[in-house]
């Protein structure tokens, strides 16, 4: 398991990274990480292209502010996702261009912004549904999420973005990656891709255990 420097440098790559190849811009966006005594997250209003690891939030098992600058008003998000999935590690959210666009011109459905349309898409990232807008940190998100945190890898917030979540920070945004290529490969096709079918979709499952 990653020590609290291990992760505050891993939260730092991830989001210079991030930043750096356009999935976020100026002070928009965070991550965060699971501790045992509690998590680290991004401070509020922090480009995530400049993050310092000395000044990433850290808050207690109870959500109090122990460290660091004061932490992002999504965190009651982050806390849901980890309250409600053992297995989350880290989580990742940007306000990515074609997952944006996606939510404002129209997703596939509400359950499924995305249809199926390439073997990683459903191997990697799976369901993701639509959040309908809520101001940013609204608790009433959160509680959405928090019935969800245990059965997809992410959400599409309309016109924020996505958070996606998995067992690190760099899988969150490994996964995130793969979710706005696909957004940006369904718009530069027009929507007119057909899907991939029953057969393909079975033969992911029982090769990849893949969740779709």
């Amino acid at each position: 398991m990653s020590t609290e420097s291990q992760l505050r440098e891993e939260i730092c790559r991830t989001g210079r990274s991030l930043y750096q190849r356009g999935y976020t811009v100026g002070s928009a966006g965070n991550i965060s990480a699971r501790l045992a005594d509690g998590w680290l997250i991004t401070p509020t209003d922090a480009c995530l292209g400049e993050l310092d690891p000395a000044r990433i939030a850290k808050v207690d098992l109870g959500g109090n502010w122990v460290a660091g600058d004061k932490p992002s008003k999504t965190l009651a998000l982050h806390r849901m996702v980890y309250d409600n999935n053992p297995e989350a590690q880290g989580v990742v959210h940007t306000h990515s261009t074609y997952l944006v666009n996606l939510s404002i011109r129209g997703v596939w459905s509400q359950d499924d912004v995305l249809p199926p349309i390439t073997p990683y898409y459903v191997m990697k990232v799976g369901h993701i549904p639509l959040i309908s807008y809520r101001r940013p940190g609204a608790p009433e998100v959160a509680a959405q999420v928090s019935k969800l945190a245990n059965r997809v890898r992410g959400v599409l917030l309309e016109r924020l973005g996505p958070v996606v979540w998995e067992s690190s920070v760099s899988k969150a945004a490994y996964a995130l990656e793969e979710l706005e290529e696909t957004a940006k490969l369904w718009h530069l096709a027009g929507g007119n891709v057909t899907p991939l079918d029953d057969t393909a979709l079975q033969e992911l499952r029982e090769v990849f255990n893949a969740r779709w």
